[in-house]
Order: C-alpha cells, then structure tokens, then sequence
C-alpha cells in the first residue's frame, strides 16, 4: 500500500540547458518541445537552477525601452538554487514541496545530484486521477483481505469519484479505523464515508480482575 514514488511519474526525457545556453536558443527549446521551463545542469548534469518561460517573459519585458543589455543567458535569468527531489520520495511529499515552494517542476535528482528526471505538476496529479474501479480493487485486496485478512465478501467498497464508502461488518471493533486510515492513505483517495459494523467489541473497557460478569 505504498504511495507511489517520484521515479514512476517523473518524465524522463528532459530537455535542459546549460548555463551558457543563449536566451534565444532557451525560447526556441520551449517552443520546439512544448515545455514551459527546463531544468538547467553544469557539464557533469548537475541541476544549477530551473528556467521558466515566465523567467523569460520578466527578463524580456526589463530589456524594453533600455540600451541593448550583453548576450543573455540561461544562466543569467534562471532561478536558482533549484527546488529538486529524489525519485524514491512520495508523490504527495512532492507535491507539497512543490506547492510550499510555488513551482511548477521538481527536477529529480539521483545520489549524486545528477539530474535524471522532472516531475511536473501534471506529472505529480495524474496519480490522484485514479479510475474508481481501480481504487476499489486496492481497498479490497490490499487492506480488507491482505492486511486485516477478513473474506473479500465482508466489506463492500464503493467508489465513487475518489471518495470511498465501507459497507459490512468487520470481526473486530478496533479493525474499523485501521481500515478508514488505510483507506485514506492511498493515492487517489479524495474522502471516505465509514457504515461498517462489527461482531465484536474488543475496545470495551474489560471489567476488575475478581469480579464476575452480571
């Protein structure tokens, strides 16, 4: 039941430039590939920054109306230091570096801070769009029978656009939260409605040693 990673989303094929790379030659590379920034790596692919084709919107519209500025480069309008992950972390933590930073792409880098990937916010949300089939086979195999290993049969999950509803009866009282938790927890899963019963209440206080049950 692991949330999938960085490295099963990010694209691989990325297009990046260096830090010499001429301005003009960046905008042709946004064109010619349909991308809307680049990562930007030194000569042993290490990522130095991360250039926006709003980066060079910005810099184009300080050019207006001045003399003619040197030769600009990637280097000269990228932002830098890149906000960068690792292909083994989760897609939500991902997520949230890029929503804490206010960017668009995550390059993704291995041990030695090479770049071998991005990941973009597309990349990042096609894990949350989830057919509803899918998530309900999960819930059933994964957490009703092969975690809290009760028949398929006694949980009835339905989904329905990412929000799952349990229905049935558990064995035990303390197996309904663990299964709402579980639930939760998987990619794609936008809310869920507990109505599972149980057989046994083994959350009940038990009574003093000694005494006898009335």
């Amino acid at each position: 039941m692991a949330a999938h990673i960085v490295g099963e989303v990010m694209t691989r094929d990325v297009v990046p430039a260096r830090p010499t790379t001429p301005f003009k030659e960046v905008v042709r590379l946004l064109d010619r590939y349909r991308i809307s920034g680049l990562p930007v790596v030194d000569a042993d692919d290490k990522v130095l920054g991360v250039l926006s084709g709003s980066d060079l919107v910005r810099t184009q519209a300080h050019r207006e109306g001045t003399a003619p500025p040197p030769a600009v480069t990637a280097g000269d309008v990228m932002s830098s230091p890149a906000i960068t992950v690792h292909p083994e972390q989760s897609v939500p933590d991902a997520a949230r570096v890029m929503e804490r930073h206010g960017v668009e792409r995550l390059p993704v880098v291995d041990e030695a801070d090479r770049l071998i990937g991005i990941a973009t916010r597309r990349d990042l949300l096609r894990v949350f769009l989830r057919e509803d089939d899918d998530l309900a086979r999960q819930v059933t195999e994964e957490i009703v029978v092969a975690m809290l290993r009760l028949p398929s049969e006694a949980v009835r999950v339905c989904v329905r656009d990412g929000v799952v509803t349990l229905d049935g009866c558990v064995e035990l009282r303390s197996q309904v939260p663990v299964l709402v938790r579980a639930a939760w927890r998987l990619d794609g899963v936008v809310g869920v409605v507990n109505c599972l019963g149980f057989r046994v209440d083994d959350c009940a206080p038990r009574p003093p040693a000694g005494t006898g049950a009335p």
